[in-house]
């Protein structure tokens, strides 16, 4: 999972990047030839995406820099962290549900992938397989109990340290 957001982060990053230096700049340029900037929509579109590209940018840059700080060997293997795919049991929907618990640049809900910051995500965090925690979802409280649990580290193989 890991090497699967670092990809998807450099792709972007690098697909920016070539829009920053490349395209922008000709837009800006071709822009500039039609004369007075004041009422040139071109120009004024083109700086917003500038500054929309350069802040995108440093995100994913920053998200890059975070994705090196996760540390697989302290992440406990008994709770819901983030990468960890939860199989849960929706009591008020009866049926069981597989979410993965990603950041909030990579979700897909036809995925199951649910953001660490999504409700459900907060409500799963910490949680331990046989627990059954509440939600509090927009439309109400709902129950979930915890079926099964894969951790990142388990995915990926990493032998934990003994203390977590």
């Amino acid at each position: 999972m890991l090497d699967e957001i670092r990809q998807r982060l450099e792709d972007e990053i690098e697909r920016l990047t070539y829009e920053l230096n490349v395209e922008l700049p000709a837009r800006i340029n071709e822009a500039l030839e039609h004369g007075d900037l004041r009422e040139n929509a071109e120009y004024k579109a083109a700086q917003e995406r500038l500054q929309f590209v350069q802040v995108r940018v440093g995100h994913l840059q920053t998200r890059m820099g975070e994705l090196s700080k996760i540390d697989l060997e302290h992440m406990p293997l008994d709770r819901v962290g983030f990468g960890s795919r939860v199989t849960v049991f929706d009591t008020a929907m009866e049926e069981e549900r597989l979410f993965t618990i990603v950041t909030g640049d990579f979700i897909d809900l036809d995925k199951g992938h649910i953001s660490l910051e999504s409700p459900i995500g907060r409500g799963l965090l910490g949680a331990r397989v046989d627990e059954e925690v509440e939600v509090q979802l927009p439309v109400g409280p709902r129950k979930f109990k915890i079926l099964g649990l894969v951790t990142l580290p388990q995915q990926v193989g990493a032998e934990p340290d003994a203390e977590a």
